[in-house]
C-alpha cells in the first residue's frame, strides 16, 4: 500500500488522449465533491502512462505517476484549458518493447506486451477503489478493459470530434465549434479582400461533426466529412457558384481531416502509428486546395481562383473552455460521484436529448458514432441538411436516439 491517507475511500482520476478545454473543470468537479463526501482523490498523471510506470516501492519517487489532489490544487487549474494532470496516448495492453518501463523490462520483453497485470497491481497498491478515466473512445476502450478485469470504473466522455458512442455530447466539442466559427469569421476578411476560396482543415478522423455544426451555423458554404467520399469536381463547381453569388467574391469550405476524395483514401502526415493504431492525419486540406485551384478555371470563365489554405489544428483545442465546456464537465463530475456514492460502476456519464444520464460503459466498444449522412448531409450540395429543428437536441445531429 502506498503512503496515501485512506479516508472513506480512494478515487483515481486520469485524462488520456488529446487535450481539450474542459478537462480541468471536470477534474475539479470530481475532486471537490469527492473530498466533501469524505474520499481521497488521486490524480494519475499522463493518462494510462502514469499508473503503468509506477514503482511499487515506498522509497521510489512516483511523483511523475500520481499526485494526491486537494481543493487548492484543483481550484487553481479549474477554470483553465488543457489538463494539469497531463495526458498521453498510452495503451497498456499494447506496449512496444522500447516503451516498457525500465523496471519491468526483464519481465516484459516481447515486441508487443500486455501490461494490464501491472496496472491492476498498481491500482491495488495505491488503494484505488474507483477509477474515473476521462477520454475519447481510445482511452475509454481501455477503461472498458479495466471494468472487465474487475476494476470499478465510471467513465467521462471527452473529445473534440464528439464521437464517443452513447452520448450526445463530449467535453471539448462546444469550444472546438465556437473557435472554428470565430476563426473562420476572422479569415473571411482576407478571403474577401483577395476574392479567394477559403479552405480550412478541421479535426474529425471518422466523424464530421466539427465541420458540420459550424457550417450549419453559417461559418462556411460547404463542408466535406469522413462519412462521405466527395467529388472534388462538384466541390469546385459549388464553391465557384457560391463565390459568384457573394458580393465579397469569396467562398468557404470546412474539410474534416479524415475526409477522402471519391475513390481515394485518408491522407496521413506520417506512417508511424500511435498505440491505438492511428497514423497522424494531415494534408487533405492541402490537397483540396491544390485541386480547387487547378479545376477552378472550368467554373470561372477560364480564370483561376486562388486559395487561402489554413489548418486550424491545435488552435481550436488550446485555451480556456467556453460556457458549455465549463458547465458540462462540472455536471459530468458530479454525475460520476453520484454513481460512486450509490456503489454503481461500469457506467459512462452522458447527455442524451438534453438530459444528463448514464449508460453501460460497454457501449464504447460496441458501437461507432458518426454523422448520419442520409438524415443530415446533403451529398449533392455538400453541406448539412435538415427538415425541422422541432424536438431536436441542442447540437441537432449529434444524438444517436
Amino acid at each position: 500500500m502506498a503512503h496515501v491517507q485512506k479516508t472513506k475511500g480512494i478515487i483515481g482520476i486520469l485524462t488520456g488522449g488529446g487535450d481539450v478545454p474542459g478537462l480541468n473543470p471536470a477534474i475539479r468537479a470530481v475532486t471537490i465533491r469527492a473530498l466533501r463526501e469524505g474520499y481521497t482523490v488521486i490524480g494519475l498523471r499522463r493518462g494510462w502512462a502514469g499508473i503503468m510506470e509506477l514503482k511499487r516501492d515506498p522509497k521510489a519517487d512516483n511523483s511523475s505517476s500520481y499526485q494526491v489532489l486537494t481543493e487548492e490544487v484543483v481550484n487553481r487549474a479549474g477554470r483553465t484549458g488543457g489538463t494539469f494532470l497531463h495526458t498521453s496516448r498510452t495503451r497498456p495492453s499494447h506496449v512496444r518493447r522500447e516503451n516498457v518501463p525500465p523496471h519491468l523490462q526483464d519481465t516484459y520483453n516481447d515486441e508487443l506486451n500486455d501490461l494490464t497485470p501491472e496496472i491492476l497491481k498498481n491500482l491495488e497498491y495505491l488503494g484505488i477503489e474507483y477509477l474515473i478515466p476521462i477520454g475519447g473512445d481510445d482511452t475509454l476502450s481501455y477503461g472498458v478493459r479495466m471494468y472487465q478485469e474487475g476494476v470499478r470504473v465510471v467513465a467521462i466522455p471527452k473529445t473534440m470530434d464528439n464521437d464517443v458512442p452513447g452520448t450526445d455530447y463530449c467535453i471539448g466539442f462546444s469550444t472546438c465549434v465556437t473557435r472554428t466559427i470565430q476563426m473562420t469569421n476572422s479569415l473571411r476578411t482576407s478571403a474577401g479582400s483577395h476574392e479567394r476560396f477559403l479552405v480550412l482543415e478541421v479535426f474529425g478522423r471518422y466523424a464530421g461533426f466539427t465541420a458540420m455544426l459550424p457550417t450549419m451555423a453559417g461559418a462556411a458554404h460547404r463542408c466535406v466529412i469522413p462519412e462521405y467520399p466527395f467529388d472534388v469536381e462538384l466541390l469546385t463547381q459549388l464553391l465557384a457558384e457560391d463565390r459568384a453569388k457573394n458580393p465579397s467574391r469569396y467562398s468557404v469550405v470546412l474539410v474534416s481531416e479524415g475526409a477522402t476524395f471519391a475513390g481515394g483514401e485518408m491522407v496521413f502526415k506520417e506512417a508511424e502509428k500511435d498505440a491505438y493504431g492511428h497514423a497522424k492525419l494531415g494534408g487533405i486540406g492541402d490537397m483540396v486546395s491544390a485541386k480547387l485551384k487547378e479545376l477552378s478555371p472550368k467554373h470561372n470563365n477560364g480564370k483561376q481562383i486562388n486559395v487561402i489554405n489554413q489548418k486550424l489544428g491545435y488552435l481550436v483545442r488550446g485555451g480556456d473552455p467556453d460556457a458549455i465546456d465549463s458547465i458540462v464537465p462540472m455536471a459530468y463530475g458530479n454525475l460520476a460521484l453520484d454513481l460512486i456514492l450509490n456503489k454503481i460502476h461500469g457506467r459512462l456519464v452522458v447527455l442524451k436529448n438534453g438530459r444528463y444520464d448514464n449508460v453501460p460503459i460497454t457501449v464504447i466498444s460496441n458501437t461507432k458514432k458518426v454523422v448520419k449522412v442520409k438524415e443530415f448531409y446533403n451529398t449533392e450540395r455538400l453541406r448539412p441538411f435538415y427538415k425541422s429543428f422541432e424536438m431536436k437536441p441542442l447540437m441537432i445531429m449529434t444524438s444517436e436516439g
